[in-house]
């Protein structure tokens, strides 16, 4: 096992390249969960549902053109594309595709620090992960 560092993490939404923007990004992945417990039964025993996931990305607030709020907004509501390479941007390096629902774009402005942004998207349809060529 070889161990990656996060500093080259490339992350497009909507063909529109966020990675000089964003220092955090979190992909979460779950199951729906059923209950088939039946009489008689001392414990529970269940089975797995639809998957699930979200993703979070955030960083340091650019009001150019280019900047991620100028390109997030315009998205909120909007079903796009999303691609993240955790290993940076290369062939044969790993990479994944995914249709997110853009659900919420947030700044964040502390007396002692540079303004922030966070973005939620939430998936819609399963990860396709593929080989850069």
């Amino acid at each position: 096992m070889a161990f990656v560092h996060a500093k080259d993490t490339f992350i497009s939404l909507a063909a529109n390249n966020l990675s000089t923007f964003t220092n955090t990004s979190e992909l979460e992945q779950e199951s729906d969960e059923h209950d088939n417990t039946c009489y008689g039964a001392d414990d529970y025993v269940m089975a797995g549902g639809l998957l699930k996931g979200a993703f979070t990305m955030g960083g340091v607030h650019d009001d150019t053109a280019s900047g991620p709020k100028a390109i997030i907004e315009p998205l909120i509501g909007t079903v796009v594309t999303l691609i993240r390479r955790t290993e940076g941007t290369g062939s044969g390096l790993p990479q994944e595709s995914v249709s997110v629902l853009v659900k919420k774009y947030v700044e964040t402005n502390a007396v002692a620090d540079f303004i922030k942004w966070s973005c939620d998207l939430t998936k819609t349809g399963a990860i396709t992960r593929s080989t850069q060529a």
